[in-house]
């Protein structure tokens, strides 16, 4: 018995140890290239949408109402669902799903801005 328990002591050196260890800190670095970095990306591509939310952008709450934004508070935001009857819903600024049209007003600066990135690209290629 006294033999078992020296030979389980020679066995254990800092090169065991490390090897022991090697497939959780694997398991590790797989779940944060497949899992996390995509879950912050789409994190932030939300706050990044949420932030650009403006009067007059046709959007979609999370339980599936379309309407059109006509007012944008802090963390809220009132739809109109409704032109005909001018329904109204105040909703949580968390609680838009999708943008699908955004107001006139961002297309425009959008659109004059394009054409200083061409041509920053078309000069960059010379």
């Amino acid at each position: 018995m006294f033999f078992l328990l020296q030979a389980a002591g020679k066995q254990s050196s800092p090169s065991g140890m490390l090897s022991m260890l090697l497939p959780f800190i694997l398991m590790f670095v797989v779940m944060y290239f497949l899992i996390l970095r995509p879950q912050k990306r789409k994190e932030k591509a939300r706050k990044a949408l949420l932030s650009r939310v403006k009067k007059n952008d046709r959007v979609v709450t999370a339980g599936g109402i379309h309407g059109l934004i006509t007012s944008v508070r802090e963390n809220e935001v009132i739809l109109r669902v409704d032109d005909a009857k001018d329904v109204k819903i105040k909703v949580d600024r968390s609680a838009i799903a999708t943008v699908l049209e955004v107001s006139h007003d961002d297309e425009a600066v959008e659109e004059s801005e394009k054409p200083k990135e061409i041509a920053k690209e078309s000069k960059e290629t010379k």
